[in-house]
């Protein structure tokens, strides 16, 4: 007479997740995109706080915004790493092993989203809080001097994270979507970064009100100290980004329920 075993491993969102976390960080993408992101958002910093000069042309910029500009070179290498997360186990082909691993497919997904906003937030937001710190050093004499106790300025740094993390989970989504490394990098330069350059140039006030709530313009409102002119505000422009993220996400969930693979 044979017994029934119970299986030594089973699939858990625990393990998965694990299982994610080690994917990222075992490969060496992840290590140059995170390294050339903080450079950026440091290096940036840190060149705008010692060359400011309070008779420049920056002194009506928002103190956060300044110390942060790098934050937007440092936002297209996080999503060239969402990209990777996701389109490129397609690349290599590891997207068999692992939804043969985890047959239901989405709990797969959504742990690469977890993780990867997980690690995205939490580097973003310690990077922008060293690199603000370090350009204070430079501006402590000038009408840019801010601390982390002044009103907006902490919630403006954490906006800042939060803006380039959101953004990353929909470059995530774009390349688990299109399955395709050059593809997913096409559609986020192309579609996130230049279409609302190109719309803003449409001659409609309804474009321009919409355009206010696309990615790029919503995480650079959540970003600001100051309430930003034609901007939409930090609470609306957040709702925004997490809709568009949902959205980003959605799509691949719904195509991995549907393919073969």
């Amino acid at each position: 007479m044979t017994t029934a075993t119970t299986p030594a491993y089973r699939v858990t969102p625990t393990r998965v997740l694990r299982s994610e976390w080690h994917k990222l960080w075992t490969v060496r993408s992840t290590w140059i995109t995170v390294l050339t992101a903080v450079a950026f958002l440091l290096g940036v910093g840190i060149l705008m706080g010692a060359t400011y000069t309070s008779d420049g042309g920056d002194s009506d910029v928002d103190t956060v915004v300044l110390t942060l500009y790098g934050s937007q070179l440092g936002a297209i290498c996080l999503a060239v790493l969402g990209i990777l997360v996701t389109a490129g186990e397609y690349s290599t082909g590891l997207i068999r092993a692992s939804l043969t691993a985890v047959p239901r497919r989405t709990p797969v997904l959504w742990a690469k989203a977890t993780v990867f906003t997980a690690a995205v937030f939490t580097i973003s937001l310690v990077t922008a809080l060293l690199t603000f710190l370090v350009a204070q050093i430079f501006l402590s004499d000038t009408d840019q001097a801010a601390s982390l106790t002044d009103d907006a300025v902490l919630a403006a740094i954490a906006g800042n994270a939060a803006g380039v993390t959101l953004l990353g989970l929909v470059a995530l989504g774009l390349g688990a979507a299109l399955r395709s490394v050059p593809g997913g990098i096409g559609a986020f330069i192309g579609g996130v970064m230049v279409l609302p350059e190109v719309l803003g140039m449409l001659p409609y006030d309804a474009m321009e009100t919409a355009i206010r709530y696309f990615p790029t313009q919503a995480a650079g409102a959540l970003g600001s100290a100051t309430p930003m002119p034609n901007a939409a505000s930090p609470g609306a422009a957040l709702l925004a980004l997490c809709l568009w993220a949902a959205a980003a996400l959605i799509v691949p969930a719904l195509l991995l329920r549907r393919r073969d693979v």
